[in-house]
């Protein structure tokens, strides 16, 4: 009779404690997801990007200096290995900038220009959104349980590139 009274409480918090380290562990899951896809969504944006400054560099009226940089920094952004990929979206984004500094491109290409407005505005949205995602994900797999068990499993630790922190990642 004094058996089941301890074999009951014991057997209810053994399946609370695998109940939880389940649930942790599908969170995990879709937290790395959700990095996954925050990361796939930047990647287009940034490709975009890269392909609306290929298209400014061909235009007519364009100054043939600031077309062969726009050209190079486009291909190089679109074309990088992640390893230098935040250098080339940096690069990417000064030589924009320096497009709408250096020339009356606003008055020019209205249309153009609102569309890499618009894509700037959707990539600063994507890199805030992949930074949370990050951050999110880092603070479930430090919990000591986590680690403990290693509920997050082989899946590599989510990273921020330096050009999502920098201020010349964005235009």
């Amino acid at each position: 009779m004094m058996e089941s009274y301890i074999l009951f409480p014991l057997l209810a918090f053994l399946f609370l404690f695998i109940w939880y380290l389940t649930f942790t562990a599908s969170r995990l899951d879709r937290l790395h997801h959700r990095v996954e896809t925050s990361w796939a969504a930047l990647d287009a944006l940034l490709q975009q990007r890269a392909a609306l400054a290929l298209e400014v560099s061909h235009l007519p009226g364009v100054d043939p200096a600031v077309a062969m940089v726009l050209t190079q920094s486009a291909f190089l952004a679109g074309e990088a290995e992640i390893a230098e990929r935040s250098e080339a979206e940096e690069g990417l984004a000064a030589t924009v900038a320096l497009l709408y500094e250096t020339e009356d491109f606003h008055k020019k290409n209205p249309a153009l220009s609102e569309r890499i407005t618009g894509v700037s505005k959707r990539i600063e949205v994507a890199m805030r959104l992949h930074r949370e995602a990050v951050h999110t994900t880092g603070v479930q797999r430090s919990r000591p349980l986590v680690r403990l068990f290693r509920l997050a499993g082989r899946a590599p630790l989510p990273v921020v590139y330096p050009f999502e922190m920098s201020e010349a990642g964005t235009l």
